[in-house]
């Protein structure tokens, strides 16, 4: 029976013109590269930007609270942030990070929220307790790193409900 079948398919097309053989292999679509060195420059960017020599022209600190506010923006906006005025949307905690550490932490961190459009943050820099001297020293690098950054506006020391002393409420601008 299955000679009957091609038979009747060849009686069928007897007249049919046959078409021209065509390649119509595609090759596979090859992966886009990493660009690898521009990630490991971005990186070394955050770092750097964050300098531990950073002198700024401008603070508004009063004794070890840490305070500031970015030239033409309203006193307001630090009264407000003391006060706890804005939810604190996301945190980083650096207890335990040496300073090197922590300040490839905060880079990355604020740049992460800038991404997400997160406006109000805290930072738990802890009190220096168990470092040498007993001196907060994430806390006094954390505000020179700070100042430094465009998308910072202000920040304050956190409440006592918000970790007080040992941890700084940061106020971003808005992104876009």
């Amino acid at each position: 029976m299955a000679d009957d079948d091609i038979t009747l398919f060849r009686e069928a097309v007897k007249d049919a013109t046959p078409l021209k053989p065509t390649r119509l292999y595609h090759a596979p679509e090859k992966p886009r590269p990493i660009p690898r060195q521009r990630l490991i420059d971005e990186r070394q960017v955050l770092v750097d930007s964050l300098s531990d020599n950073y002198l700024p022209a401008h603070e508004v600190e009063s004794g070890e609270e840490l305070l500031y506010l970015r030239a033409g923006h309203s006193p307001d906006i630090l009264t407000k942030l003391r006060r706890g005025h804005w939810v604190i949307q996301e945190e980083i905690d650096l207890h335990g990070l040496l300073a090197e550490e922590a300040r490839t932490q905060v880079a990355d961190f604020l740049t992460r929220c800038k991404k997400r459009g997160i406006r109000c943050v805290r930072i738990i820099h802890g009190k220096g307790l168990r470092s040498k001297n007993r001196e907060p020293v994430l806390k006094h690098k954390l505000k020179n790193w700070l100042i430094q950054r465009d998308d910072v506006i202000a920040y304050a020391q956190a409440r006592p409900a918000d970790g007080g002393g040992g941890a700084v409420i940061v106020l971003l601008k808005k992104s876009g």
